[in-house]
């Protein structure tokens, strides 16, 4: 239950920085979900490997460097699903910022209290 809320918020924060960042768009709340389950499967199996071969750019960059490896993996998402574009890389970089942000005071809501 809490795997389907986590992805309904993601969806929601994917409309939400769509509608206020102006190189990102989802055609529709569907395509949202979608890219949200897609972005979850692409983290999980496609950035361990990118941060293993990129770990040297990485170290030099001091950790920088996975901002590109976050855009890239957005990129990714942007070319597999057709309601999702992404107009550059940059654009990229600056959605996987604020996501990574909205989804955590998003997810923040659904800690219990102990």
């Amino acid at each position: 239950m809490k795997l389907i809320l986590r992805i309904l918020l993601s969806a929601l924060a994917v409309v939400i920085l769509a509608k206020v960042l102006p190189g990102v768009g989802v055609d529709s709340y569907t395509t949202a979900i979608i890219v949200a389950i897609v972005l979850s499967l692409l983290n999980f199996l496609v950035k361990p490997v990118l941060v293993i071969l990129t770990l040297p750019v990485t170290v030099l960059t001091l950790g920088l460097f996975l901002l590109i490896i976050n855009a890239i993996i957005i990129l990714i998402a942007d070319h597999f699903i057709s309601g999702f574009t992404v107009s550059s890389i940059w654009w990229a970089v600056l959605f996987s910022l604020l996501l990574s942000f909205l989804q955590s005071i998003l997810f923040s809501l659904l800690k219990e209290d102990k």
